[in-house]
This record gives C-alpha cells, structure tokens and sequence, in this order.
C-alpha cells in the first residue's frame, strides 16, 4: 500500500494514498469564525467549499510552517450521508511517500481517546511512523459544523 508521509513537529506520520484526493500548495483560505483554532478555513476547489484543518495545530496546539513543503492535501472525509466530502489538511513536509505492507503497522500500545485519529505504527529508517486516520480527523460536533446536512433543492 502507498502511504503520504509528513510531519507534525519532529514526527514522521502516514497517510494512505487511497483517501487522497490531491496534493496542492498551499492554498489562501477564508478562516472560519467561531470554530476551533486548528480550522484553518475554507477555500473553493472545482466549485466545492472545501474546509481545511490543520493538523500541527491540532495535535501541538502551534500552525504549520509554512515551507515549500508544506502542502493542502484534500483527502475523501466519509461526512454523513451517501458521499463523502473533501477536507482539507495542511501537512508539513508532505512530499514524499512510502510503500509498506499495512500489517507491518501495530498498535501503538497508547491511549489515543483525545487524538482518536492516531493509528498503528511501523518502525522505519526515519523512525517510527504513525498513521492517521482519516475517519476519525474531526469530532461529532466540528463536523456536524463543517459538513451540514446537504439542503434539498
């Protein structure tokens, strides 16, 4: 399997390629009002809003750097509802990758309760590596926030 790889801080993270949707610079956003500070906002793709979260202030409580290597990468988010959305992440060094057996990963032996979006670890020549779990990037209520149900028209 192909996995994304990027960091948050010193930290080496996977991403499996199959819930990537694409890989951009980064983009200029519209922040968001009234939604937790790791919602770094909003930006059109193709005619979609697409929300973006930034998942170094998420998990460290600081924004990513904003470097050459640090992306938007929008990722299929099963939002209730027959489709998935798009959201969008701002990641850190996200230009490179990885092929790896997915029962190379293991438990990480924590309790990831508050960072539910935490997955198993393999070992690696960069260190170890942790996945992230798309599914599980936003709680109930940021995301009933960011993905309403649809109007009918």
């Amino acid at each position: 399997m192909l996995f994304l790889l990027f960091c948050i801080g010193k930290d080496h993270y996977a991403l499996d390629t199959g819930q990537v949707a694409a890989v951009l610079p980064l983009v200029e956003l519209k922040q968001i009002p009234a939604t937790p500070a790791w919602v770094a906002g909003i930006f059109s793709y193709r005619g979609q809003n697409v929300p973006v979260i930034d998942l170094s202030q998420l998990a460290l409580g600081h924004p990513a750097q904003r470097r050459l290597s640090t992306r938007t990468v929008l990722v299929h988010y099963p939002a209730p509802g027959p489709n998935s959305r798009l959201l969008g992440l701002q990641l850190e060094q996200a230009s490179a990758t990885m092929r790896r057996d997915p029962a190379e990963f293991r438990d990480s032996g924590f309790d990831h309760d508050h960072a539910r979006y935490l997955g198993p670890v393999c070992d690696d020549p960069r260190g170890m590596i942790q996945s992230v779990r798309v599914r599980d990037l936003l709680p109930d209520a940021v995301r009933a926030q960011l993905f309403p149900p649809r109007m009918e028209q």
